[in-house]
């Protein structure tokens, strides 16, 4: 199997992107043993090190949590909060952005006499934490949500693996929370060891994790196909893939082909798209959301230009799900327009409009689009939040038809792309109080994975992706922390109960379902 067809656009440059893939080479590594513990440095006042894992304090680069983000903010109240509630600790913040600094803020505090560290994921993707974590003292580490939620996943999934024994984590919106995990470092001033920190730190986040809430969900059906019929229809569709010059068939996902599609097909159908369409579609959008912020008429028609190409590429070519690497391809010029709305567009007339040419989610999303008879898969970089018992699953493209193209619309708004604030996406208010499925396909491996929860809200922080639909997970939460660093950071959301629906295919075909939660 082509590396890229499992991996999405993991060569396109955009550094969260870069990570969305499991097992992709070079981008998290082993996690090494972390040096024999020879006890606290010294007496007296225990110093902490506070290392921001980031690019710069002002983010000048199109990432989560967005371009022209400032962290001075951010990084001074958590300083101060911990200062005053831990008097009998010393804490020296830092920053570093990658592993060189890292190592050399390790070098520097074995004469400092530094006890331990907390690690603040700030950005995704800043691999500081490995390094810091082989000192052997105790490490905890933290997730700043909607900032660096996709490499704090991934990389503590690789910590769990290797049943890393100085490593404790954090994943919550509330300071309460982090205020309890750091208080665990008092076991390593009454002479405890890293692991007993670490399991302190555990027992800390289980017991601040609320218990679950009401998961009945609001009553939805719909006429799922036989595995048989399924099968059929998968072998029947055909993906589309756009990420650089490449051409032609590259393999297929459970049984469904995949072709490579060079950009200047795309761009050449934006270009001759008929205009009066491409107005008129813009007409719709515009009416029919709920505003319009910071996209001017020209990016909406844009949009909508992209929209009737990427249409008429599906029509010449026979396919019904297409998948770009739209950043990539925008940002190097090879495509003139943001595909976002185009996407929402196509999923809400039961077409397939998937982000960042990850051809594994669009597999998934095909799959879930025939076995709800129409029903559009929503790709998302999730963010996991125990202070509200939640994922939240981010990403600037959902449609509002989420119970298919006849089924009942719901309320968006139009807004830039977050993280680089140009062109045209989405926020789409997604309806709360149902069950929803979430999977991701792996085709070497021949697994499902796989997850259900509840929605029970939209979140509208500013941070990161536009879309951002809450739910609450069926299951263990703590489960939901461990698989990350073999699945990559993406999952396709649908709502609907397809429980039944995975485990009679995946039993028809040799698959194995793989139980997240």
């Amino acid at each position: 199997m082509n590396q890229h067809l499992m991996s999405g656009c993991a060569c396109c440059g955009f550094s969260r992107r870069r990570f969305l893939a499991a097992g992709c080479a070079g981008c998290l590594g082993a996690v090494a043993a972390p040096a024999a513990w020879a006890g606290p440095a010294k007496s007296g006042k225990m110093r902490i090190r506070i290392v921001y894992s980031l690019h710069e304090e002002v983010q000048a680069r199109p990432d989560w949590p967005n371009q022209g983000f400032d962290f001075r903010p951010v990084m001074n109240r958590i300083n101060q909060e911990l200062v005053r509630r831990f008097p009998k600790f010393e804490f020296l913040p830092t920053m570093a952005n990658g592993e060189e600094q890292a190592r050399k803020i390790l070098a520097d505090d074995t004469s400092a006499q530094v006890d331990g560290y907390i690690v603040y994921q700030m950005n995704c993707w800043n691999k500081v934490v490995q390094t810091l974590a082989t000192s052997g003292k105790p490490v905890l580490y933290a997730d700043f949500q909607y900032g660096g939620s996709g490499g704090f996943l991934v990389y503590t999934a690789g910590f769990l693996t290797s049943k890393a024994p100085n490593f404790g984590f954090v994943a919550s919106s509330r300071m309460a929370d982090l205020v309890a995990a750091v208080r665990c470092f008092e076991e390593i001033q009454k002479g405890g060891s890293p692991a007993e920190f670490s399991a302190a730190v555990t027992r800390v986040r289980i017991k601040q994790t609320p218990r679950a809430g009401n998961l009945v969900c609001q009553t939805d059906t719909f006429q799922a196909p036989a595995p048989e019929e399924t099968i059929r229809k998968l072998k029947a569709s055909r993906i589309l893939a756009f990420r650089g010059k490449e051409s032609g068939p590259i393999g297929e996902i459970l049984g469904i082909p995949v072709e490579h599609v060079p950009f200047t097909v795309l761009n050449d159908a934006w270009k001759v798209a008929d205009k009066d369409e491409a107005r008129a579609v813009a007409d719709r959008w515009q009416k029919n959301a709920a505003a319009v912020i910071g996209v001017t008429r020209e990016t909406l028609e844009n949009s909508a230009a992209m929209y009737v190409g990427m249409k008429s590429v599906l029509r010449k070519y026979g396919a019904n799900a297409i998948t770009v690497n739209c950043l990539g391809g925008f940002y190097s010029g090879q495509i003139q327009a943001y595909p976002c709305l185009g996407f929402h567009e196509l999923c809400n007339e039961s077409l397939i409009g998937a982000c960042e040419c990850d051809t594994r989610s669009t597999a998934t999303m095909v799959l879930m689009n025939i076995m709800t008879q129409g029903r559009p898969g929503y790709i998302s970089d999730p963010v996991v939040d125990t202070a509200r018992r939640q994922i939240i699953y981010a990403h600037c493209v959902a449609s509002n038809k989420p119970f298919g193209p006849a089924g009942a619309a719901n309320p968006f708004t139009i807004m830039t792309h977050s993280e680089d604030r140009q062109g045209a996406s989405l926020r789409s208010q997604l309806p709360i109080g149902y069950m929803t499925t979430t999977l991701e396909l792996h085709q070497d491996r021949k697994e499902i994975l796989f997850h259900q929860a509840k929605s029970v809200g939209n979140d509208p922080d500013d941070r990161a992706c536009r879309t951002k639909l809450a739910a609450e997970p069926i299951g263990d939460i703590e489960k939901l922390f461990t698989l990350w660093d073999r699945w990559g950071w993406h999952r396709v959301t649908c709502y609907g109960d397809l429980k039944e629906q995975v485990d009679a295919l995946a039993g028809t075909v040799g698959w194995k379902v793989v139980r997240e939660t």
